[in-house]
């Protein structure tokens, strides 16, 4: 198994270390455009080996050709958004490296599943889908991983109680068009409503919507990492280990939900072939009317792109 991580910011390099002392992969590669910073952290890593206990192999680059064979790439390349750009300049900017990097992997690997975290996340993963022309099964975008842990631990700080016994379901774009299911959403088996009151429900709600910006406006300069780190790498571990997990990632969809052609994030099954089944569970109505209008947006954006990825 040979893993890549494009970009060595904060999220690839910090997804990086956890796949390495998880020892998922031989063979590691962290590739950056600044030379110096991937060769640098990536030797860090490896130092801490003896340490850690792990023998992976990690090499840092700043040329695709250490990435050829990738059985599996995190594209985590990408601008923050910086005062005066648009959102409008943010998107073409980011859809312009996304598309360069997968033209890039897709040079160099034939076949590798490509996991996204690059924001606009959906609209990215749609690039990297274009680019690659993967089948769709292989191109998946981290999004709703990220949201159900943000909104798995405020419920374990509204309720005080441990994580591990929650389970959340958020589908939806990343960001203010999310779409959080309470009904699916349940303590150690018990529905969240039984729990707390609608109102802190809703408050939570509102809470996950704005856990980025919450982080951002902590940091002032960057953004979360960990968390969006840590949710790419439990996407990896269900895929090498073939572990079938059930988790909400942002896929193509050809028809579920009313939704056709279009990324945007519902339960799926990760396995060693990427997506295996996507689940078109149950929606109250207002819910079913979020995910389509969040899937709106993210089409309306993806058509902007189209000379772009000509």
């Amino acid at each position: 198994m040979k893993i890549t991580v494009i970009g060595a910011g904060n999220v690839g390099a910090t997804a990086a270390f956890r796949l390495a002392e998880k020892q998922f992969a031989r063979d590691l590669v962290l590739l950056d455009v600044v030379e110096g910073i991937p060769q640098g952290k990536g030797l860090d890593m490896f130092e801490t080996g003896p340490v850690g206990l792990f023998d992976t192999q990690i090499v840092g680059t700043n040329d695709y050709r250490d990435t050829a064979d990738s059985d599996i790439v995190l594209i985590t390349a990408g601008l923050p958004r910086k005062p005066g750009m648009t959102r409008e300049d943010l998107l073409m900017k980011n859809a312009s490296i996304v598309r360069d990097v997968t033209d890039q992997i897709m040079t160099y690997s034939k076949n590798p599943i490509i996991i996204v975290v690059s924001n606009p996340l959906d609209i990215m993963t749609h690039v990297a889908c274009v680019r690659s022309r993967l089948p769709k099964e292989r191109v998946i975008g981290m999004a709703g991983v990220l949201d159900s842990a943000r909104f798995r631990s405020f419920i374990s700080m509204e309720l005080n109680v441990s994580m591990q016994d929650i389970n959340a379901c958020v589908l939806g774009g990343h960001g203010d068009a999310m779409v959080p299911v309470v009904k699916y959403t349940t303590v150690a088996g018990i529905p969240i409503s039984q729990l707390m009151s609608a109102e802190a429900i809703e408050r939570l709600v509102e809470r996950t919507r704005n856990g980025g910006a919450e982080i951002v406006n902590f940091l002032k300069q960057g953004s979360a990492f960990y968390a969006p780190a840590s949710s790419a790498v439990e996407m990896i571990e269900s895929i090498v280990l073939d572990r079938k997990r059930v988790l909400p990632c942002a896929v193509g969809l050809d028809g579920q939900y009313g939704i056709n052609g279009t990324f945007v994030g519902v339960p799926v099954k990760l396995g060693k072939n990427g997506v295996e089944q996507i689940f078109e569970i149950d929606l109250e109505p207002a819910e079913l009317e979020a995910l389509q209008k969040s899937a709106a947006i993210v089409d309306e954006n993806c058509k902007m792109l189209e000379s772009l990825l000509a």
